[in-house]
């Protein structure tokens, strides 16, 4: 799994196709590559907007399509690029949606769950299990998405909860359908405000102390620093980190 910050290594020729290229050629056909994705035009926000921005997004938002919606901007170009790479898979969750393309991505994307789409059963449940990676080309530790894995294996009394809306199509009409998932928004899944400025804050001191620990190891792909992960590793690492802080 790869988080990339683009214009942090400098001068590419080719710019994100050789990036893809590099590392499709590094795994070698036997191996993977995976991104998260999202969703550009997610209404997670909505019931915050203006009435005639809601009204509007409820009559005329294109349904979410898995193959068809455009990645989320704030990813950086890589994600829509494996996306619309020849031979592409994409995860059927929502705002969780993964995109891959390798030698098993169908496996990593099949059966995402529509609630909680980052628990059991998840692409990111799945790269863990089959002694994935995560890889951070130039992007800051706070967006370890794998991080959101980690949260859903741990209870607490304080874990947070959010609904939200998301339309889609059934049959030959658009319906509006809940998503019921552990805040991964602003907020958090936990209370992080009391140990850090938010989950970015949390996520970036897990990170960092998971590359002290040893979970890691830290070089330059370019001018960028990077961070390589073995994904069980870190996600055992996070599971300790949020019971010692949030747990039951």
């Amino acid at each position: 799994m790869v988080h990339t910050r683009t214009s942090a290594i400098g001068w590419v020729v080719g710019g994100s196709q050789a990036v893809v290229e590099a590392l499709l050629e590094t795994l070698g056909p036997d191996g993977t590559l995976m991104a998260y994705a999202g969703w550009q035009d997610d209404p997670w926000d909505l019931a915050a907007w203006p009435a005639e921005w809601q009204q509007a997004y409820r009559a005329e938002l294109p349904p979410f399509d898995p193959e068809l919606s455009e990645a989320d901007h704030d990813m950086g170009r890589i994600p829509e690029r494996i996306r619309t790479w020849p031979g592409a898979r994409a995860s059927t969750a929502h705002l969780a949606r993964m995109v891959a393309i390798g030698a098993r991505a169908d496996w990593l994307t099949r059966d995402q769950p529509w609630d909680y789409p980052s628990g059991n059963g998840s692409p990111l449940a799945k790269i863990t299990e089959g002694g994935g990676q995560v890889l951070m080309i130039g992007a800051p530790l706070s967006t370890i998405t794998l991080l959101h894995h980690a949260e859903t294996l741990v209870d607490g009394p304080e874990k947070r909860m959010v609904a939200y809306g998301i339309p889609v199509t059934e049959g030959d009409r658009v319906v509006w359908r809940e998503v019921h998932d552990y805040d991964t928004g602003s907020l958090g899944a936990f209370p992080y405000e009391r140990v850090a400025a938010g989950p970015s804050g949390a996520f970036a001191v897990i990170g960092g102390l998971a590359l002290a620990a040893g979970c890691g190891v830290t070089g330059h792909v370019g001018d960028a620093e990077s961070h390589l992960f073995a994904a069980q590793p870190l996600v055992d690492f996070a599971v300790g980190w949020l019971r010692s802080h949030f747990g039951s």
